[in-house]
């Protein structure tokens, strides 16, 4: 017994010694301990789990060169050869943190992301169309953000101190020429497109990335729908006309094609509201669209999509300059706008995203001297009266080709490069009241090159640096455009991003042509934002500057015309901005806040000197509150826009001194309007409908407050006169059918 007994201690003895222990401590590249991770011997049963501290311990028998492994969820695998013999192994291991979508940082520094699947989104589809004072148009729901002017006698974005022309509108990557319909005297025009055209939006207010170009101010990125869920259908009947579409998916789900007519007309809506000019002919719109969509075998996609819209409207105000005649304006404008592009995957990590895009633009415009009896007047003492008669027609071709190719690397690393091409040709004919005509024709061909890479370096920091190189024909000269974003990501979830960029821009159409040798207009931003996201709270405080250069001045040319004469232009902006979001504090109640502080002058066209430009108001700020009440099957929303008093100059060439001067100046009244919506879906709650039904009513300006957004002076400047809406209120009715798909669900989800 004694002899078992020492033979089994001996054995037990070389056992042990066979075995090597191995130990150590994980931690992150933070120097964090990190738990739970599971390290092994590679190919063999050895191995054990990291507890709270990081700490490891095991024993194995394998003896010689061997693979000891780490791995945990989040992390990337770590892999190291090790020499075991019968001496202990300690080990120190560092795991970086795999870089991943859910987790990872958004760069954001001055860009707001409208998105239903975008998680750095703070609006979202639903948002936009159902914020009572937009009447579904996309620009006019980004007016509630911070960073936009409340500026109502003019068309287009005005962002942080830029004009409407600063700010440039692209669908699919292509740029969206006559986005607006066209400009008529001292009322604001919406956008021509279906806000339920596009599935994502990005509004950047400044900072945007190197893949466009041509925007000293801010760019609105759209994003067009894929293929439908499935077939569906819709109408629309309202006060203002109707409407219907189809989307057919086939049975494949790998293509689909849609088409749609809209027919508007202000008839009936005058009868609702009543406005200050005297349309001698009710705006009428016809607009029709098609698109087709297919998906490749390899995951990537083709997209077309076309518009045609014609419309004319015609209308007389009482002559500023006589307490007799009248001023009548007519407009006629057709407008076509085609894209196409492709999306597709070239494996190994490359992708390709290409475009097509033409349009053309058709502008007949006439403008009499009218008497009491609105019979044209052509007086040529003094000569001012004579030029009241005038005939403009403008026609217009744009075209662009555009091509990206991007390579996926490893993480969420990406880096993207490509080149743009785009034409331009734009004709005026200028006929005036003796008969006699002038006709200019303005060409460009501009071409530009991008490269601009994003670099993860953890999920909580990260940049996007790129470049972009133009050349001009018009300015016959190259500019680049660096291009920085950073941003970390703090412990709480809360983010710091800034953004740098140079930013150019061609003079605008109506100063050229000249003969005067010109330089691109140039803007530089700095922009620092704070930012923390939930699912039911969203703040971001953001402060910017822009540092304005070679901005254009204008002059008078022979023929009467102002043209732009030489980059002597400077100026800057400056400020502070706010939003605010809230899900939670008020049940079923879903609400946000937007506020700004802009400080900006500049020295640019005519101005004498530089001066806060006369569509900048100092402070702005909106609300918007929504709530759905279930019982009822109805919602309730509410907009509030508010904007300081925005400056008036008249400003007038002194023959005297041979420059321009300021005669008058002063400031507007605040600008308030509050609007009013509610959205009544009688089908909610009925087993299998056929139909789904959206009913809405919406009021702008609820309270009729007063608005006054600028002067227009008489000719000796002795008289001026308030630039005001057309109406005070304008009051939407309208019925919403939908074939196919149930969108009561969406609108619920999303507070409507």
């Amino acid at each position: 017994m004694k002899r078992v007994l020492v033979l089994v201690m001996l054995l037990s003895s070389l056992g042990s010694k066979a075995q090597t222990r191995i130990s150590g401590k994980i931690l992150d590249t933070k120097g964090k301990p990190l738990g739970g991770v599971s390290i092994t011997l590679k190919n063999t049963y050895d191995g054990s789990t990291t507890d709270s501290l990081g700490n490891f311990s095991f024993t194995t028998t394998e003896k010689g060169k061997q693979v000891v492994e780490a791995s945990i969820i989040g992390y990337r695998p770590f892999e190291e050869e090790v020499s075991l013999t019968s001496s202990a192994l300690t080990l120190s291991i560092s795991l970086k943190e795999l870089v991943t979508e859910l987790k990872a940082v958004v760069i954001s520094a001055g860009a707001f992301v409208a998105s239903d699947k975008n998680k750095g989104a703070v609006l979202n589809a639903i948002d936009i169309v159902t914020t009572p004072s937009a009447n579904g148009d996309v620009t006019s729901a980004f007016k509630t953000l911070p960073g936009t002017q409340q500026v109502g006698e003019s068309e287009g974005l005005f962002v942080r101190g830029g004009s409407a022309t600063e700010s440039k509108i692209y669908m699919d990557g292509n740029l969206v020429n006559n986005f607006f319909y066209s400009s008529t005297p001292g009322i604001a025009t919406r956008g021509r497109f279906n806000p339920f055209l596009f599935k994502g939006t990005v509004f950047s207010s400044g900072g945007y990335s190197a893949l466009y170009g041509q925007a000293l101010s801010s760019a609105l990125i759209l994003e067009s729908k894929d293929l439908p869920d499935r077939t569906e259908a819709d109408l629309a009947i309202s006060v203002i006309g109707l409407g219907g579409g189809i989307q057919h998916l086939a049975k494949n789900k790998k293509s689909s094609w849609g088409i749609s007519y809209n027919y508007t007309n202000l008839w009936l809506a005058f009868k609702f509201n009543k406005y200050k000019q005297d349309f001698y002919e009710i705006p009428a719109y016809h607009q029709g669209d098609a698109n087709f969509r297919i998906k490749t075998k390899t995951g990537g996609i083709i997209k077309y999509y076309g518009y045609i819209s014609a419309n004319k409207t015609g209308f007389r105000n009482p002559d500023i300059d006589s307490a007799v005649l009248k001023d009548a304006f007519a407009i006629e404008n057709l407008n076509t706008y085609q894209n196409i592009n492709w999306k597709d995957n070239l494996g190994n990590g490359w992708r390709i995203i290409t475009g097509i895009s033409y349009s053309t633009n058709k502008d007949d415009i006439l403008n009499e001297l009218e008497d009491a009896n609105n019979q044209k007047q052509v007086i040529t003492n003094p000569s001012f009266y004579a030029f009241k008669n005038f005939t403009l027609n403008n026609r217009a071709q744009y075209a662009q080709a555009r091509v990206v190719l991007e390579k996926k690397m490893n993480g969420l690393n990406t880096l993207r490069f490509g080149s743009d091409y785009f034409y331009s040709n734009e004709r005026s004919t200028y006929t005036l009241y003796d008969g006699s005509k002038f006709s200019e024709t303005v060409k460009d061909n501009m071409e530009s090159v991008f490269a601009e890479a994003d670099i993860y370096l953890t999920n909580s920091l990260a940049a996007k640096v790129g470049s972009r190189l133009e050349h001009s024909d018009v300015i016959s000269k190259w500019n680049i455009a660096p291009r920085l974003s950073v941003a970390y990501k703090f412990a709480d979830n809360s983010q710091a991003s800034f953004a740098y960029g140079l930013f150019y821009q061609n003079p605008e159409r109506k100063y050229l042509p000249t003969t005067a040798s010109l330089d691109y207009s140039r803007a530089a931003h700095y922009i620092l934002q704070y930012q923390k996201l939930s699912s039911q709270h969203t703040f971001r405080i953001e402060a910017f500057y822009k540092k304005y250069s070679d901005l254009y001045k204008t002059s008078v040319n022979i023929t009467g015309r102002e043209t732009a004469v030489n980059n002597n232009g400077f100026g800057d902006a400056k400020g502070v901005e706010i939003f605010w979001r809230d899900k939670k504090t008020f049940k079923n109640v879903d609400y946000w806040i937007s506020y700004s502080y802009l400080d900006t002058k500049r020295d640019f066209l005519n101005y004498p000197q530089a001066i806060t430009p006369s569509f900048a108001a100092n402070h702005t700020a909106a609300l918007v509150v929504k709530k759905f009440v279930l019982p009822w099957k109805t919602g309730f929303n509410l907009s509030y826009n508010f904007a300081t008093g925005r400056p008036y100059y008249r400003i007038a060439y002194d023959n005297t001194q041979s420059k321009y001067v300021i005669s008058d100046a002063g400031k507007t009244i605040n600008y308030n309007s509050m609007s009013f919506s509610i959205n009544y879906l009688p089908n909610l709650g009925k087993t299998n409908p056929k139909v789904f039904t959206v009913w809405v009513l919406g009021i702008n300006n609820v309270l009729g407050q007063n608005q006054v957004f600028n002067y227009n002076y008489s000719n000796d400047g002795n008289r001026k006169v308030a630039i005001t809406p057309p109406s005070k209120r304008f009051i939407f009715i309208g019925c919403f059918l939908s074939f196919g798909i149930d969108r009561t669900q969406d609108a619920i989800n999303n507070n409507l």
